[in-house]
């Protein structure tokens, strides 16, 4: 299978549901932009021009309600958020209108949205929120993280022919990463997670570029005795619970990583239903790996304490599994760390 990197799988995505269908049309802060949001976008303005993918003003809550109102009049649009931050700005046309007509009105909002959250190079407080939890605490919204580039396409076709309003969130760490998509148009499912590798150990679950930090630790336990079941959570909301609890039952472990807050985010939700329904099998407290309870610094040494990685994971499975289980685990000094950071920003 041929190799296209996370950006590219977005662009090919945008391309073949244009071409699939002609009431689908982007619109957004740069679009049209020669760099087109990363590469994102360029492909789509090349090939249907300014009618079908057009700039917009600085006005996030007016433009987002055009969203609204052209899914509303028979439209597929994809906006596209730059920065996830600036979402906060359109929260009325999203919570209180997008996501309510279904409900309100029995009328059908497909309406997509793109957005990127990231973190380094010194992006501090106000540009680097991962606000998943806070768009998937409202009924009505569909709210999806892709991991892979597999997965940028298929939930990207995915929610673009969704009946319902769609957030599609993004990690900028993720956009030069490569892995196999096929050419042809696909969809992944919404609301169903991914199990990447089985084990009987720990039920581990990620999302977004944490998936790729779960990725890294179980490579690095390779020659340990420790069997980690990795799962790609996909989808926020509606949360597959069902795959980890199936889990849960097996491993009697639960370690959840989150690129938002730990406090009442995505890890705590995971948490907190797992604990419901699937108490009785568990044989070791839940483990939520998140942000840390303050606002994102800008200084790239405070940035390195603030973001959890496979260190934070290796931790959590200490906690977890009985010392007999970890006693093989090397010391992080003598771990080969093969994931680099190759992205500079600057947005």
């Amino acid at each position: 299978m041929r190799q296209l990197k996370y950006r590219e799988a977005i662009a090919e995505a945008t391309v073949q549901a244009m071409a699939k269908d002609p009431t689908v049309f982007v619109m957004g802060e740069g679009v049209d932009d020669p760099k087109g949001i990363f590469g994102t976008t360029r492909p789509a303005y090349e090939a249907y021009g300014d009618q079908r993918v057009f700039d917009i003003p600085l006005s996030e809550n007016a433009t987002t309600g055009w969203g609204t109102g052209a899914a509303l009049s028979g439209m597929k649009p994809i906006m596209v958020h730059a920065r996830n931050d600036f979402i906060l700005l359109a929260m009325d046309q999203i919570a209180n209108h997008a996501a309510k007509w279904s409900y309100m009105n029995r009328r059908r909002v497909p309406w997509t949205i793109r957005t990127i959250v990231g973190r380094g190079w010194g992006q501090a407080s106000q540009h680097s929120q991962s606000l998943q939890a806070t768009f998937a605490h409202f009924p009505g919204i569909k709210v999806v993280m892709p991991a892979t580039p597999y997965d940028a396409k298929g939930l990207l076709l995915s929610s673009i022919f969704d009946p319902s309003p769609v957030i599609v969130i993004e990690h900028r760490k993720l956009f030069e990463r490569s892995g196999n998509v096929p050419k042809a148009f696909y969809k992944v499912p919404i609301g169903k997670a991914n199990v990447i590798k089985k084990g009987k150990d720990v039920t581990l679950v990620a999302v977004s570029d944490m998936v790729r930090e779960a990725v890294q630790t179980v490579g690095l336990l390779k020659g340990t005795r420790i069997d980690v079941e990795l799962i790609d959570l996909r989808t926020v909301r509606p949360l597959d619970i069902q795959t980890i609890i199936k889990s849960v039952k097996k491993t009697g472990r639960l370690i959840v990583c989150d690129t938002g807050w730990k406090q009442f985010g995505v890890a705590s939700e995971i948490s907190s239903q797992v604990a419901e329904l699937a108490f009785k099998y568990l044989k070791a407290p839940i483990v939520r790996i998140g942000l840390p309870d303050c606002p994102t610094p800008c200084s790239y040494s405070l940035e390195k304490v603030f973001y959890p990685d496979y260190k934070d994971i290796i931790e959590a499975i200490k906690k977890v599994l009985p010392e007999q289980k970890t006693r093989k685990i090397i010391p992080y000094s003598k771990m080969k760390i093969t994931e680099i950071d190759n992205f500079t920003g600057p947005f």
